[in-house]
């Protein structure tokens, strides 16, 4: 009797969810199969790469190669007063993070607008739980740069690199050959 009532109860919950359209999240849809990264190493390149890989895109190390191109120009980490207590004590923090970068289509000379992709969180602050609130900064650091690796690959999603165009690199003369 138990194990039947379980299983529909299990089964109700299933039918909620997907009632309310719950879907799991999938291989992202990248028009693109080869990717150059250039610009310094950044905290997320590693979690990005990762992401790449997991949706068949390849990182090739020559700009030739590639059928797009990104360069990670900057992160940073900034932390602001948010509220004071009346003896005028922290009492709320701010933190911002934010992730700038830039695509070229190899077909192209020239790069795109650089972009910037920011996070915001706010964090309580008590200074008798010091330990306990520089661990849960750095875990809300953490989750807004997987935030911004997630969205930086759902900008990716949209561009849609010239596949007849040559690149840009194929237009070049040759050093031997004088006009």
């Amino acid at each position: 009797m138990y194990m039947r009532a379980t299983r529909w109860i299990l089964l109700a919950m299933l039918l909620a969810l997907t009632a309310c359209g719950f879907k799991m999240r999938g291989v992202a849809d990248l028009k693109f199969h080869t990717l150059f990264i250039q610009g310094p190493s950044l905290s997320i390149s590693k979690p990005f790469k990762r992401s790449l890989t997991v949706n068949n895109v390849k990182i090739v190390s020559s700009a030739d190669q590639a059928d797009l191109l990104l360069e990670l120009m900057s992160e940073a980490q900034e932390q602001r007063i948010l509220s004071l207590s009346g003896r005028g004590l922290v009492r709320e923090f701010e933190l911002l993070y934010t992730l700038t970068f830039r695509v070229r289509d190899p077909a192209s000379e020239t790069w795109g607008e650089v972009q910037s992709i920011k996070g915001q969180r706010e964090i309580t602050y008590d200074d008798s739980q010091l330990l306990a609130k520089q661990l849960e900064q750095e875990r809300l650091y953490n989750d807004m740069k997987e935030d911004a690796t997630r969205e930086l690959l759902r900008r990716l999603m949209v561009i849609k690199p010239a596949k007849d165009k040559p690149r840009a690199a194929d237009l070049r003369l040759p050093d031997d050959i004088e006009e």
